[in-house]
């Protein structure tokens, strides 16, 4: 299943799209729960409990398209340098505080947060900061946690997965070096496009998907989740051998080559740009630099 949320005649709603993606059926939801997008949805799932009733479906086209996940319940987990290609093109940018001689690839996934208030949805801005000059795009396959739990091994991992969308891990490079940390380049307002929808992991299988960024229709990133370093099960060990996972959680996997801090000189976001994110199975999230 598709599940999206958004916003009509000024009002929350989460729905079911359609096979076509032409329609969207809302469920029946209190509009307190509706504002959380699909995280009331993935924690009944997790219960065992039955959906709530679907109402007559209205037009995709009628609604404003916002985050499947608004307001994450927690920072979003995110890798950093998982696919082999971006590791080597990140650690000879100069930007790369991890990087040790001879430690291009990581032996343990790097492992970072966002805050959830960088969260934002399909088509709102990516907002420059007056504070940074080098703002960088990075297209990203997330995890969305089903059933939660602790100390997961890796063999069980897929089971608590309920599906996927799309994260674009916005990044300012200098903030990120400066401080010799990825937390606060990773989190500033804005820094999170998420969309358009959650995919469930029955329609989609992400460790064989091909994720591709395009900025102002020139592909810069298209690369398979076959090539990440640490795939989604060892991530789901490595997060949850000591911090337990809740529904509705979301892990960003890392990024492919291609990012702008890889050109010669860096192909940075401007004010005016528009980035678009693909992922096979999912669809598009596009957002334009402002």
């Amino acid at each position: 299943m598709k599940i999206v949320a958004y916003r009509l005649k000024g009002r929350s709603g989460v729905g079911l799209v359609s096979a076509d993606l032409q329609q969207v059926q809302p469920f029946d939801l209190p509009e307190a729960q509706s504002d959380l997008g699909a995280q009331a949805l993935i924690e009944m799932q997790a219960r065992g409990d039955t959906l709530p009733a679907l109402l007559p479906a209205i037009a995709l086209s009628e609604v404003q398209i916002i985050a499947p996940l608004p307001k994450p319940r927690r920072n979003i987990f995110c890798v950093g340098k998982n696919y082999f290609a971006h590791a080597k093109e990140f650690a000879g940018s100069g930007f790369d505080s991890s990087a040790k001689s001879g430690g291009d690839i990581p032996a343990d996934p790097i492992i970072f947060t966002k805050v959830p208030e960088s969260v934002v949805g399909p088509g709102a801005a990516i907002e420059m900061p007056v504070v940074s000059t080098a703002i960088d795009y990075e297209a990203e396959l997330a995890v969305i946690i089903g059933r939660g739990g602790k100390g997961i091994a890796a063999k069980d991992a897929m089971a608590h997965v309920w599906g996927y969308t799309i994260v674009n891990d916005i990044t300012a490079r200098d903030w990120q070096s400066r401080h010799q940390q990825w937390h606060m380049g990773k989190s500033f307002d804005t820094f999170c496009p998420m969309g358009p929808w959650l995919v469930s992991a029955d329609e989609l299988d992400g460790t064989k998907t091909r994720v591709r960024c395009y900025v102002n229709g020139e592909e810069r990133q298209n690369a398979s989740t076959v090539d990440l370093i640490f795939d989604i099960p060892k991530l789901i060990e490595t997060l949850s051998a000591g911090i337990t996972l809740y529904p509705g959680d979301v892990i960003a996997t890392g990024t492919p080559v291609g990012v702008g801090i890889g050109f010669k000189p860096p192909k940075y976001l401007q004010a005016g740009d528009v980035v678009r994110v693909e992922i096979d199975g999912i669809g598009s999230l596009e957002n334009p630099v402002r």
